[in-house]
């Protein structure tokens, strides 16, 4: 019966893998003909493995952090944004025309919630990160759907208040692009109603 490969898929058991297979060749390499030149080779192809695995990390981790903090700060802007209009619109000298200049009156808005589904937009940010755009309306959020990999059901993923929504779980297998489905639905005081979003797919890289 044929043998499968021996190489792990998995970047962890790969790298035990070679972890081992250093520590061996510098055992019994000689044995089998392994040169000095080839044991200095094998030691640099670990070394590489362990620093671009760890930097790699190491981006993904920071990426979430900034990505939390930008995150933080447009929902503070936008808050301190709101306040400074809304006293503006109090003073006693206001008029819509300097509401118009200021860009601080909205739209009329004329959304029926109940027949209405959000419109998503996905972009694949690096390390394995999703990021998927909405338009919230009169809504006070939405609830993500997602299905990944081989799954066939969409699960509950998350409710966001602010676009966008940036999913950062890690990638099923690591160091392999994954594809991901989202769907969403508007929420009115915890409540999902209206119509399920078309669903996006974004392509997630390592």
């Amino acid at each position: 019966m044929a043998k499968g490969d021996y190489i792990k898929k998995i970047e962890a058991d790969y790298v035990a893998q070679h972890d081992q297979w250093k520590t061996a060749a510098h055992d019994v390499g000689a044995t089998v003909g392994f040169t000095a030149a080839d044991l200095v080779a094998i030691d640099a192809d670990n070394a590489a493995l362990h620093a671009d695995i760890t930097a790699s990390n190491a981006a993904d981790a920071n990426a979430q952090t900034k990505t939390e903090a930008k995150k933080a700060t447009i929902k503070g802007v936008r808050t301190r944004h709101r306040a400074k209009a809304q006293q503006a619109k109090n003073h006693p000298a206001y008029i819509p025309a300097i509401g118009e200049q200021m860009q601080i009156i909205g739209p009329e808005d004329t959304t029926d919630l109940t027949t209405s589904k959000p419109t998503l937009e996905g972009t694949a940010q690096p390390h394995g990160v999703g990021e998927v755009g909405f338009d919230k309306r009169t809504s006070h959020g939405v609830n993500f759907y997602s299905k990944r990999g081989a799954e066939t059901v969409a699960t509950f993923l998350a409710r966001d208040t602010n676009s966008p929504y940036v999913d950062n779980r890690p990638l099923l297998v690591a160091g392999q692009p994954e594809t991901r489905t989202y769907t969403a639905i508007y929420v009115v005081d915890d409540e999902e109603i209206g119509l399920v979003s078309d669903a996006i797919a974004v392509v997630c890289q390592p």
